[in-house]
This record gives structure tokens, sequence and C-alpha cells, in this order.
């Protein structure tokens, strides 16, 4: 067995770059938990505005209730769009969220929320 077959593993400048990537991971994953959650609690505080308000105006009252509450501050009650349909209303939003990085760069998350079935979801540009 020869001396160079018997060292295996990180160098130190490996072990660096590692690092280094993982961290930036668990940073950038820190800007971007935050906008998560604030989407999720406006898909849940759509669907509780249009179960409790019958007409257009009770339902951005309803949501303004829960946004004070649920700490949402990217929509307000008069950035809902609200459709009648034939069994009511349905309640869409969509905004875009921007994470600063570093420098000139930054990430743009654009959300988008309904009550519409089969219609909601997220991409990332």
């Amino acid at each position: 067995m020869s001396a160079k077959a018997a060292h295996r593993g990180f160098s130190l400048g490996g072990f660096l770059f590692v690092i280094i990537i993982v961290a930036l991971l668990a940073v950038l994953g820190m800007k971007v938990v935050p906008t998560v959650i604030e989407y999720a609690a406006i898909k849940k505080a759509i669907v509780t505005a249009k179960n409790a308000g019958t007409t257009p105006r009770e339902i951005q009252d309803s949501f303004e209730k829960q946004r004070t509450t649920a700490y949402i501050d990217s929509v307000t009650g008069k950035d809902l769009e609200i459709v009648k349909t034939g069994d009511g209303y349905d309640v869409s939003v969509a905004y875009q969220k921007k994470i600063e990085l570093v420098g000139p760069a930054s990430l743009v998350l654009d959300y988008e929320a309904s009550t519409a079935p089969g219609s909601a979801g997220k991409s990332v540009q």
C-alpha cells in the first residue's frame, strides 16, 4: 500500500468551500422561509374571508381583520381580486416578494393564491 493511497478526505480548502456553500444556503433559507410562511397565512386568510363574507366588501373586511393578526404585510384587502361565480365568490391574489441578496443581485418570488378549485401556486424567477 502506498503512502498516497492512505490519505483520503477533505483538504482544508475543500472543507472551507463546503462550509461557505452551506452558510450561503442557510442565509438564503433564512430570507426565503418567512415569505413562504406569509404566503401560507395569506392562502388561509383568503379562504376564511371567502367563507365569512357574502359581499366583496365583507370579504375585504374579513381579510383585513385576519391580516392584522396573522402578520401579513405584503397584501391588503384592496389587493384581493374578488370574482362572482355561481356558488358565490372566488378570491385570488398575486404579488411579488423581492429579496435582496448581495449588491445588485436579488431573488424575486412570484406568489399566487386563489380559492378557485385547482388554481394556486408559487413560482421562483
